[in-house]
Order: C-alpha cells, then sequence, then structure tokens
C-alpha cells in the first residue's frame, strides 16, 4: 500500500512540475552516452554503410501477384541466377497479395540485363503458378535516386537556415546554435541505427527523416521558451544561476515533454505492429521505422541535450560566471555559518560543558566554595564605598 501511494505521489510531482532532477549537473553522462551512440553509428557508416533501396542504387523490380507464393519460396526461385541478395516483401493481403523482388542488376551490359529480367519474370511465374505476363516489371536507373538525394540535402540545408534564423529573432543566436546541434545529433543517431540494423533507405526513410526534424526542434522550443520565461523571474534579479533555471525549466516542463512524445510515438507503433507486421502493409513499414527512430531520438536530445548544451554556452557569458560565482560565495557563507550554528548548539545541550559565565570562576573547594568576580581578583575600577563617603562630606 505504501509503495502505491509513494508511486502515486511521484507521478503527482512529476506531473505538476515538482521534481528536482539535476539534468545539467550530469550532463556528462548524457554527453557520453549520445557520443558512445554516434561513435558507433560512424564506425558502422564508414565499414557497412547504408542498405539503400532500389530507388538510390537503381535495379529491377518485379512483382508478382499470388495469394500462395511465399519469401522463401520466392527467394529459392531466384537463386540459380545469382540473385540470392535480393530484397524479397510482401505488399497488401489475402486477394490483392503481392510479392516484390528488388535486386541489382547494374553491372550487366544492356543484353545480359535483358536477357535475366527475361528468366526471372519466367522463374516467379512458374512459382506462383500464374502467367510470366502477369510479373510486373520495373527498371529504376541510379539517376533517379540521385535526384532524390540531391534534393533531400538541398531541403535539409534551407531547413537548417529557417530553423536558424527563425530561432536567433525568436529567442538569440545561442539558443538557435544549441537546438541546431540537437537535430544534427538526431540526424547522426538515426543514420547510425540504420547502419548497424541494416534497414533499407527508401525515399519514405528521407521523408520521415524531415519530418521527425520538425518534431524535434517543436519540443525543444517547448523547453526553450520556459528557460527564457524563469531567466527573467529568477537569474536576472540574482536569485539563481543560469543552469539552476535550466534545471527548473526542465523539470516544469518534463510531464509535458513525456506526453508530447507518448501521443506521436504511440500511432507510430500502431503502423508498424497492425499496419506492417499483422496486415502486411510493408510499404508503411520504412516510414514507420524511421519515425519511430527519429521521434524517440528527438525527444531524448530536446531535454538531455539542447538543454545542456544550451546551460554550457550561456554559462561562459562573464555576467552568468560571475553570478555563479556570487550566488556560490553567498551559499558557503551560509553553510559556514549554519556550521557554526550547529556547533553552538551542540555545546549548549553537552551536560559536561560548562555553562557558567566567563566572568566567574570558580574559588575555594569542597562545600565552603564560593564565586568571585573577576573584579575582586584584578582589582576593581569602581570607588570604593569609604571613598564616596569622604566626598559626600567634602
Amino acid at each position: 500500500m505504501s509503495e502505491r501511494f509513494s508511486l502515486k505521489r511521484s507521478f503527482g510531482r512529476l506531473f505538476r512540475g515538482e521534481t528536482e532532477i539535476d539534468f545539467i549537473g550530469h550532463s556528462k553522462r548524457w554527453f557520453m552516452l549520445s557520443g558512445a551512440i554516434i561513435l558507433i553509428g560512424l564506425s558502422s557508416l564508414l565499414i557497412r554503410g547504408l542498405n539503400f533501396g532500389i530507388d538510390f542504387k537503381g535495379g529491377v523490380s518485379w512483382e508478382v501477384p499470388s495469394a500462395t507464393l511465399s519469401v522463401s519460396q520466392a527467394r529459392a526461385a531466384i537463386a540459380p541466377y545469382g540473385l540470392s541478395s535480393a530484397t524479397i516483401v510482401t505488399l497488401g493481403s489475402s486477394a490483392g497479395r503481392t510479392v516484390q523482388v528488388e535486386a541489382d542488376l547494374n553491372t550487366l551490359s544492356q543484353s545480359a540485363k535483358s536477357a535475366k529480367e527475361a528468366q526471372v519474370s519466367a522463374a516467379l511465374a512458374k512459382a506462383a503458378h500464374i502467367n510470366p505476363n502477369q510479373v510486373g516489371l520495373t527498371d529504376v536507373g541510379p539517376t533517379w535516386g540521385g535526384v532524390i538525394t540531391s534534393k533531400a540535402v538541398t531541403a535539409l540545408i534551407f531547413f537548417f537556415l529557417a530553423i536558424a534564423i527563425y530561432i536567433s529573432l525568436r529567442f538569440e543566436p545561442k539558443m538557435a546554435a544549441a537546438a541546431l546541434l540537437a537535430v544534427i545529433h538526431d540526424i547522426l543517431v538515426t543514420v547510425g541505427i540504420y547502419s548497424l540494423s541494416g534497414f533499407q533507405v527508401t525515399p519514405s526513410t528521407v521523408i520521415a527523416l524531415l519530418t521527425i526534424l520538425g518534431y524535434s526542434l517543436y519540443d525543444t522550443i517547448v523547453v526553450f521558451d520556459r528557460i527564457r520565461e524563469n531567466i527573467v523571474s529568477v537569474v536576472h534579479v540574482g536569485r539563481r544561476t543560469y543552469s539552476d533555471a535550466v534545471n527548473d525549466s526542465m523539470n516544469q516542463v518534463l510531464a509535458r515533454s513525456i506526453n508530447t512524445s507518448l501521443v506521436a510515438i504511440i500511432p507510430i507503433l500502431s503502423v508498424l505492429v497492425v499496419g506492417a507486421y499483422i496486415m502486411g502493409a510493408t510499404t508503411l513499414k520504412n516510414f514507420g521505422l524511421a519515425l519511430f527512430v527519429g521521434l524517440t531520438t528527438g525527444a531524448y536530445s530536446s531535454i538531455f541535450i539542447a538543454s545542456p548544451i544550451l546551460a554550457w554556452i550561456k554559462e561562459k557569458e562573464p555576467r552568468y560566471k560571475t553570478l555563479r560565482q556570487t550566488i556560490g560565495s553567498g551559499k558557503r557563507a551560509s553553510k559556514a555559518q549554519r556550521g557554526k550554528i550547529g556547533a553552538a548548539e551542540g555545546n549548549r545541550d553537552d551536560p559536561k560543558s560548562d555553562l557558567r559565565p566567563k566572568a566567574e570562576v570558580a574559588a575555594g573547594s569542597g562545600s565552603g566554595s564560593r564565586l568571585v568576580s573577576v573584579e575582586s581578583l584584578h582589582g576593581s575600577t569602581r570607588p570604593s564605598s569609604k571613598k564616596k563617603s569622604k566626598n559626600k562630606r567634602r
């Protein structure tokens, strides 16, 4: 019962923005984690590269309408023609089911390529028990994929420029730099995951990647807006450092970031699990997979990457550096004062401690001992009673 109450209380504090998680204090951990993931991904990218689809590297695609032909049967049918590494997926379900086979034949001459296309079409038709004329054939050149890539890069450059200008005008240039570094982080992590997993890169992947960049920036802007409000209310009046204000802001919007991410990720999971794997709509898999990886990475970077980078950049400014030193000195002085007060209270409560006034010293011994003032030991500066009486008679 107590554990349930404690969990409920913790969730209540989270959704009221009352948590006190030290995001900035542990920023090195987040940076090391992201750095390790990016380093592994880049190593895989240099060694293995990306698994580009037919739209990027060119090739031939066969579409076989069949409700019974399986992926293993299709692969066995084309294996004698040296296409054992071809990509085979199923599209649709029931009566509208189609088996799609993609292979790279760009290394062959035109006559050899045409001959192999006809042989593979006949083999697939035989395996599916249909007429070879029913097998669809599409020849995609590599130039089309190159056009897609160049347009995607151009769109990405304009995206970066537009975002940098908007955030610089709406907030400040250093916030724009932190946001763009977080976006680059998302791109590198996503590309690394695709390289490690061998997921196929298609035009849908590119579209999804551009989509998730916008989402990642949206979440980052929400955090930055709260940071700006807290800077005005607590930092400019000298009560908190910039890093403290960033920590406060992140704790205040943490519940909102979690809710926004879950609301976006759950439908994507539905597309992947229900649409792609249960209903067989594999065309949605590439798009949904890129969205899922990107949204998860974007939610992480908006909290653990963008804001700590912003705090690190801003703490380099002289005014915030001076403010940190001033607040730190005040905290140390206050801590020392509390230590002195605690020591004094401890001595007062100690029964062995001598609490008699310092102006009194014990004299004599045994039961006849008495207290003698210091003045009587060293001589008093007050006039004696005899002198007083003489003065009166005069």
